[in-house]
């Protein structure tokens, strides 16, 4: 078996096992049936809790419109812009690509400078050329967006104390505008800007709300589109969010903090082997260099690495919470 041969044999491998996931990974049918239960009491109900839900959800779904896209949906060269637009970072769409490029041309030499395999060098060249720039920007969006959720308490409660002072929604949307550094005052920025070109508020948040994608912003749309709907004291409203918000967060530090040490575990035990394999390595090349040979041998490694990532993504779902 040529080297060809066992990288097409692993891709194909990598693919049956994706495909597995993403057959047992749909819809769950209690959950569906749940639902549909849940609709129709809500549709047939006479409690009056059931009814305020039931208009929540009616508010919320209006927000939307019919041919409603969600940001990112289309190509996959959209869904990247968006990803870099929600870094905070001044990349372009080209930059990246031809970074990811430099990246997978670098290593791809690097290697075959030193082991001479032409075939595997150049599929680690592709695999760290398109995986070190994600894994990067995935950094720095979760950086951007943790910014954004400590932040955005305090700009909610700004928003209170502007309405309870008696300014319009829109004059404490300014406000915060300028008066909250960070992701916060950059996005709230381009809400009002968006305003000031003819644009609805609720239409402007939508768009805000689509391009991040966070939840918290999401509860805060909800919640002024269900006062504007139902009335009522708007600013007692957000200050409640505001509550619920910093409760949230700090639920969140909890569950980080109760699974650091399973977290730091898988860590260990998923990077210890790349770690040993490095190391003998340096200290003696000729030992492991079959792998690089061995047609055996490379089959036994990529198989080895494949049952590694399984149990790595499954020690990440283990020590995943999602609240």
């Amino acid at each position: 078996m040529n080297p060809l041969q066992l990288i097409l044999f692993a891709g194909g491998l990598m693919g049956v096992m994706v495909l597995v996931y993403l057959a047992f990974s749909g819809p769950s049918p209690s959950k569906e049936g749940a639902r549909r239960l849940k609709a129709v009491r809500f549709r047939h109900s006479q409690s009056t809790n059931d009814r305020v839900e039931a208009q929540m959800r009616k508010a919320v779904a209006a927000r939307r419109p019919k041919m409603h896209r969600i940001a990112g949906s289309g190509s996959q060269l959209e869904a990247l812009d968006l990803r870099l637009m929600r870094s905070g970072l001044s990349w372009t769409l080209s930059q990246y690509l031809y970074g990811s490029l430099g990246i997978a041309v670098t290593v791809t030499l690097l290697l075959y400078l030193k082991t001479g395999a032409a075939l595997l060098a150049l599929g680690i060249g592709l695999f760290a050329g398109a995986g070190i720039p994600h894994v990067v920007l995935n950094m720095m969006i979760n950086k951007r967006t943790n910014n954004f959720i400590t932040k955005f308490p305090d700009a909610i409660e700004l928003l209170v104390r502007g309405l309870r002072s008696g300014l319009p929604v829109t004059e404490t949307l300014t406000v915060v505008a300028k008066e909250v550094p960070g992701p916060v005052g950059q996005e709230f920025k381009l809400i009002t800007e968006r305003i000031k070109i003819g644009k609805t508020m609720e239409d402007a948040l939508q768009e805000t709300a689509d391009r991040l994608s966070i939840p918290e912003f999401n509860f805060f749309c909800i919640t002024l589109a269900i006062q504007r709907e139902t009335g009522g004291n708007l600013a007692e409203t957000l200050a409640n969010l505001a509550d619920v918000l910093r409760k949230r967060a700090q639920m969140k530090l909890k569950i980080r903090a109760m699974s650091s040490e399973s977290k730091a575990s898988a860590y260990i035990v998923g990077a210890l082997p790349f770690l040993v394999f490095g190391m003998i390595w340096m200290v003696n090349p000729s030992y492991v260099g079959e792998f690089f040979i061995d047609e055996r041998l490379m089959v036994a490694g990529m198989g080895g690495a494949v049952w590694m990532g399984i149990g790595a993504f499954i020690m990440a779902k283990m020590v995943s919470f999602e609240i």
